[in-house]
């Protein structure tokens, strides 16, 4: 198969394997037939099994494909991936400790609590920056294919994980929506949350830089070429 061509494939496999078997059709079937716990490991092998091809795929043909836009020679657009991959990094960080209630594995509240006040999916949101970051640096379009692949799988991921926990919390889960945003910010600006001390998680700032700086250290040794590359 041609590369550009199997990187898509495998792309589509994985963020259309991800959204069947969490629909709010399949999955309270495989969680009534199995158990909660039984759901959760199969997610995680048909999660695996179509990420760990996609990842080999790519691996093995980096750059595939025409180039549609080259922006490494811009120093002021490698700084702002690398921005983005450090407000990443400290989002994700911070989502461990207040995780969306619509999270496998996480307590239904409709608390709203540190980062939740700037987007209520904070591993999406991560992921969608990782992704946005790393098509900055690669302009090729199989690149581009696989990089794109976490910001799609990020928005088309809130907008499928809200629908189904409204169905599944109701009233609940429709509070926590009103009160917060998907786009980071949003409810901020729009006075329905508000910014206190308590909110501020300097572990996930510091965490968040550390790992940055570690991924500037370590990125040419383990994916070779120039961090983001």
């Amino acid at each position: 198969m041609e590369p550009v061509l199997a990187i898509g494939f495998w792309a589509a496999l994985f963020i259309g394997s991800h959204l069947l078997i969490s629909s709010a059709k399949i999955r309270p079937r495989l969680v009534r037939i199995s158990s909660a716990q039984l759901y959760r490991g199969v997610y995680s092998v048909v999660a695996l099994a179509t990420f760990v091809p996609l990842v080999v795929v790519f691996a093995n043909h980096r750059h595939a494909g025409p180039i549609l836009w080259y922006l490494r020679g811009e120093p002021p657009i490698r700084w702002l991936a690398w921005l983005m991959m450090l407000i990443a990094l400290i989002v994700l960080i911070a989502g461990f400790a207040h995780p969306n209630p619509g999270s496998i594995g996480a307590q239904s509240s409709n608390a709203v609590t540190g980062v939740l006040k700037i987007t209520r999916h904070p591993s999406f949101v991560a992921l969608s920056l990782f992704g946005f970051a790393h098509m900055l640096m690669n302009g090729w379009l199989g690149d581009l294919i696989f990089f794109g692949t976490f910001p799609v799988l990020g928005i088309v991921g809130t907008l499928h994980q809200d629908h189904r926990k409204l169905r599944e919390l109701g009233e609940s889960y429709r509070e926590f929506v009103a009160q917060t945003s998907i786009i980071p910010g949003i409810a901020l600006l729009q006075g329905r949350q508000r910014w206190t001390s308590a909110d501020n998680s300097w572990t996930a700032v510091g965490a968040g830089a550390a790992a940055t700086l570690l991924l500037l250290v370590f990125h040419p040794r383990l994916f070779g070429g120039n961090p983001l590359g």
